[in-house]
């Protein structure tokens, strides 16, 4: 891996602000993630190359446009769609994170890699989109509208639905902290802990 430098170039004509906000996410995803993943594991050219292709598929599965209104819509478009025409989904549903690199053999040494990086990609990142500092102070709560990633700890991140707020279910101190949510699979209630915002309308 130490061999290949690669050397990135932005142009972002939105302004300074945008370049900087796209630029660190992108050395947060791309480059500060696979290397914690990686480690000091040595790798071929034909497997780095394969762990960061599917990577490049997880960050290229999000969504560019809010969810309409109607779960039987098509999906939001994704990066994915202007690559291949398609979405790209993660096909290794079989999770070797927690497996013992000893007896391994390349692939799924490989897959492991990516494994860990689905988990600290959905820890670390995705819960800085909604972050929530408890008992300090007053945070914007989930508004009806709003488009939401829902976590599920059943299934590959990858698989996660995207959803959006319908109603907000305020507690007894007038605190929401479960909403309904509206998606392909129709309606969902779920508490607020399980859902990462991804964008507000505007």
């Amino acid at each position: 891996m130490h061999e290949f430098e690669y050397e990135f170039e932005f142009e972002y004509e939105f302004g300074y602000e945008f370049e900087f906000e796209f630029e660190y996410e992108f050395e947060y995803e791309y480059e500060y993630q696979p290397q914690r993943v990686v480690g000091d594991t040595a790798l071929t050219f034909e497997e780095i190359s394969t762990l960061l292709t599917q990577i490049e598929a997880c960050l290229n599965s999000r969504p560019l446009s809010v969810l309409s209104d109607n779960p039987n819509d098509p999906l939001p478009l994704t990066p994915g769609h202007f690559l291949i025409g398609e979405s790209l989904l993660n096909i290794n549903d079989v999770d070797y994170s927690d497996q013992t690199v000893t007896g391994l053999d390349r692939w799924r040494m490989i897959q492991k890699m990516v494994n860990l990086f689905w988990k600290r990609w959905s820890k670390e990142f995705l819960c800085n989109l909604n972050q929530r500092n408890k008992w300090c102070s007053k945070k914007p709560e989930l508004e009806v509208g709003d488009v939401v990633i829902i976590k599920d700890d059943n299934i590959p991140p990858a698989k996660w639905l995207l959803g959006k707020v319908i109603e907000k279910h305020a507690g007894p101190d007038n605190v929401t902290r479960v909403v309904t949510l509206k998606c392909k699979r129709g309606l969902l209630k779920r508490p607020i802990s399980k859902l990462c915002i991804l964008t507000k309308p505007t």
